[in-house]
């Protein structure tokens, strides 16, 4: 047995050591156990199969990379040993104080089996001290040596300290359970600890892995707090839900939290058992992988509830339900991430009547120190509506108000106020119109949500699924399908063509602009399947007040409206149609009137792309053809005058708009400048910033007033509007005057050479954008890279980490223009001033 030799050196008569069995579940624990017996070493534990494999560290851990510390192979230790933290009687085996120095999880670099046996184990700790990468390697042994020698090594990584740092066990002796150091519990009478009140004997069935201490009795805090009543662990909550509103509440006695958007879940932690439950009660532990079950199981706690969200952070920041949803569907775990917000039991007692302020103080807490896998969520005290505009200008979903004293009560009630930056809801799928670019996928989903008891329909949403899930939803609807609509009223014509009705079984979540006249949604995406939520359940959920943005109506007929452009993001040429008509006042200043050229992308990012400048057979009649004055004859270049125009270059699958620096009323005198700030592998984004504003710098010393956007892909792009009076010669030569001067100024940072082998580490200030013929991607064009980003303009102010060059996407714009209260660019042209001849010779200076 595992366990033999564990017994056989210990008398569990005399020492409170747990006798413990292997257990049947294998999570992914670590434990460092400082252990003062006959002379101090440090017992490090990494669970495997049931069991912590353990080694005594003599010397303990070190943070330096490469510096080896001794680690002798002692026998495995049950589970329950790694909450151990007490004195083993002196006579004992191991007679001494045992100190928990430092708890998490572990995740080996390969098959860790494998590894044991041949003597070498690669892996990564998340814990409370330790972290990063690790190595374990086994010597050689000598002639009749008994016990088994390995090396614990720390792998170079950013966590790892010089030897020059202070040693990781000297600034943090003390203990991760109870913040006790090794003579306070080597001298503290048994039970009872100063710094955290009453200790109760540990027993074999109280002990969680890495868990907390069972009590017999809760702390005094606890007992104290007001609203707090002992009380037995439930096995569930109904959940506390939001009222919709169109604005935040103001006031001192509210708090707003950022909505999140991904999967409601409770955690209900009872002695080192984990389980995470849905909104309504379902058991879904199984879904989301061991490293976060073992992660809660590490928190210092023998009983908890917990109330908070699973997400899924996408590349700029925010949480995203449809990526949490591709995960999910492709059985990956690394990225999710649990925020924590409310805590409804603690160590015997229900907290459900004490206020939220007090709830959340305890949860910071008890969350406080866990890896970035469960994290706390925190709040704001200011204005309900400044917090919303900030969210809704960084496209997130919302705010979730709540009041700091109310105590928790279970479903929909106004002590929690969400206020939303776009429209969202789950809604029925009724039905489905197949894909007219591929077999055996869906192009359309057909939706409906009950009003009074019938089903009512309400449109249909044709973006937003990804290939896999088109396929996905096409085989789970085929499998439902019923001969006729489930709808209570019969549907027109057009409503009904091609449609395959369904059984109204699954709930699927659409983010939409705005409701028609007769209840149609409009510019609807699909952001995923809602598995915990009942099809019963969905009924129309509006605010009492909606400000319902109007965007012109697109006329254009798109054939194949379903194509997949972005296929990871889901974008199709109808989402693109939808994301251009709801941004065209906003874009058509940029592209409307000027020569245009165009990155094609017939079968959307991943298939073949070119650059077209001039016309082609074919085209799009709503597409202006332009002849260029010092062109061939008869060669005509591409401009736009309206909206059907841009949605004739969607149509002909057009993915990236760069127009000219001039108009086509006048081709030879630019009205802007665009100074391109291209970064080199290796650059921060801080660095890319402080470039910007050093440009603007430089133009306003030429008398320019400048504006700042991303690119959509690496960096960022100034731009200063002119008044058009200086010919392209004259504005080439200024602005590779400022090229030049920030690169003779600053050689280590810019360069004004194209030249990749000279960009490394460097911007590029790419000022050939300003010469006759070329061209830039217009502020607002989409770009065709993946993530669907598109080249955003902001304010000055709004330069900071938080918005990265490709934060902004073809999704989360539209929220961010809905919101903001002065647009950053409204002075755009009022701004231009005429070059002046000395221009360039302050730029240099």
């Amino acid at each position: 047995m595992a366990l033999d030799t564990y017994r056989k050196k210990r008398n569990f008569k005399a020492t409170p050591e747990p006798r413990g069995r292997k257990a049947r579940n294998s999570g992914h624990s670590f434990v460092v156990q400082k252990h003062d017996a006959s002379r101090l070493h440090y017992d490090f534990r990494l669970e495997l199969d049931g069991v912590l494999l353990s080694w005594a560290v003599t010397k303990g851990p070190s943070l330096v990379p490469g510096e080896r510390r001794l680690a002798v192979h002692v026998e495995d230790h049950p589970l329950e040993y790694g909450g151990f933290e007490g004195t083993i009687p002196k006579g004992e085996y191991g007679g001494g104080t045992v100190l928990l120095w430092d708890r998490g999880t572990w995740a080996p670099a390969g098959d860790a089996r494998r590894g044991l046996v041949k003597g070498r184990l690669d892996f990564e700790l998340h814990g409370q001290k330790l972290s990063g990468r690790w190595h374990l390697v086994r010597m050689s042994g000598k002639p009749r040596e008994k016990r088994e020698n390995w090396l614990l090594i720390k792998g170079d990584d950013e966590v790892a300290r010089s030897e020059a740092d202070p040693d990781i066990l000297d600034e943090r002796p003390e203990s991760v359970a109870t913040g006790r150091d090794i003579a306070d519990i080597a001298t503290e009478a048994l039970g009872w600890s100063s710094k955290t009140g009453k200790i109760e004997k540990k027993r074999a069935s109280g002990r969680t892995p890495t868990g907390g201490t069972a009590p017999d009795k809760a702390s005094p805090k606890l007992a104290a707090l007001d609203g707090a009543k002992k009380a037995s662990l439930l096995d569930f909550a109904p959940p506390s839900l939001a009222t919709l509103m169109a604005s935040a509440p103001s006031g001192n006695k509210w708090l707003h939290e950022i909505k999140f958007d991904g999967y409601r879940l409770q955690a209900r932690v009872e002695a080192g058992k984990v389980r995470l439950l849905t909104r309504s009660g379902l058991d879904w532990t199984q879904k989301f992988g061991n490293k976060l079950i073992s992660t809660f199981s590490t928190l210092p706690a023998h009983t908890a509830l917990i109330d908070g969200e699973l997400v899924v952070e996408a590349g700029n920041g925010a949480s995203d339900f449809s990526a949490l949803q591709a995960d999910l569907s492709a059985g990956r775990t690394e990225r999710f991430v649990y925020y924590a917000f409310d805590l409804l039991h603690l160590d015997g007692y229900d907290l459900r009547g004490a206020s939220l302020l007090s709830r959340k103080g305890l949860l910071e807490k008890l969350i406080d120190g866990q890896t970035d896998m469960v994290r706390y969520s925190s709040h704001f005290e200011e204005d309900g509506d400044l917090v919303l505009r900030h969210a809704c200008r960084l496209s997130l979903e919302g705010v979730v108000s709540k009041l700091k004293d109310a105590p928790y009560r279970g479903g929909r009630t106004r002590n929690w106020i969400k206020s939303k930056c776009s429209a969202r809801q789950e809604f029925v799928v009724a039905g489905y119109v197949p894909s007219t670019t591929s077999s055996k996928a869906i192009g359309s989903l057909v939706l409906g949500a009950y009003r009074g008891g019938e089903l009512k329909h309400v449109g249909r949403v044709g973006t937003g699924y990804t290939a896999a899930m088109a396929s996905s939803l096409f085989k789970q609807l085929e499998r439902i399908r019923i001969p006729s609509s489930p709808f209570a009223q019969r549907l027109s014509a057009d409503e009904a063509r091609q449609v395959r009705f369904v059984r109204p079984d699954l709930v699927a979540e659409v983010e939409f602009r705005a409701w028609t006249a007769d209840g149609i949604l409009r510019h609807a995406s699909f952001r995923g399947l809602r598995e915990d939520k009942p099809a019963a359940d969905i009924v129309l959920e509006r605010p009492k007040a909606v400000s319902e943005p109007k965007s012109p109506q697109r006329t254009v007929k798109l054939t194949h409206p379903d194509r997949l452009y972005w296929p990871d993001q889901g974008v199709t040429k109808e989402g693109l149609a939808d994301y251009y008509a709801e941004i065209w006042r906003h874009i058509a200043p940029f592209v409307v009137g000027r020569p245009l050229a165009l990155l094609r992308c017939p079968t959307g990012i991943t298939g073949e792309k070119f650059f077209q400048k001039h016309a082609w057979k074919g085209i799009n009649p709503n597409i202006v053809l332009v002849h260029d004055p010092k062109g061939p004859p008869g060669e005509q270049l591409i401009s736009i005058r309206d909206l059907d125009g841009l949605m004739g270059l969607v149509q002909s699958a057009v993915l990236e708009i760069h127009p000219w620096g001039s108009t086509v009323a006048d081709w030879e005198r630019p009205d802007m400048i665009i100074m391109d700030l291209d970064p080199g592998d290796d650059v921060a984004w801080s660095t890319i910033v402080a470039a910007a504003e050093e440009t603007k710098s430089r133009l306003e010393a030429a008398g320019l007033t400048s504006f700042v956007k991303t690119s959509g892909g690496k960096g960022l792009h100034v731009v200063a509007p002119l008044k058009p009076k200086a010919g392209w010669p004259a504005v080439k030569a200024f602005t590779k005057g400022i090229a030049d001067a920030m690169a003779a100024d600053s050689p280590d940072r810019y360069v004004a050479t194209i030249s990749k082998d000279k960009r490394k580490g460097k911007i590029l200030i790419d000022y050939l954008r300003n010469q006759r013929g070329a061209t830039a991607v217009a502020a607002f064009s989409t770009r065709a890279r993946p993530g669907a980003a598109v080249s955003m303009p902001l304010g000055w102010t709004e330069l900071d980490s938080t918005i990265g060059p490709a934060y902004f996407t073809v999704d989360n714009t539209p929220i961010r223009l809905a919101s903001l209260a002065a647009d950053p660019w409204a002075d755009f042209r009022a701004a231009a001033v005429p070059l002046k001849a000395s221009a360039r010779g302050k730029a240099a200076s």
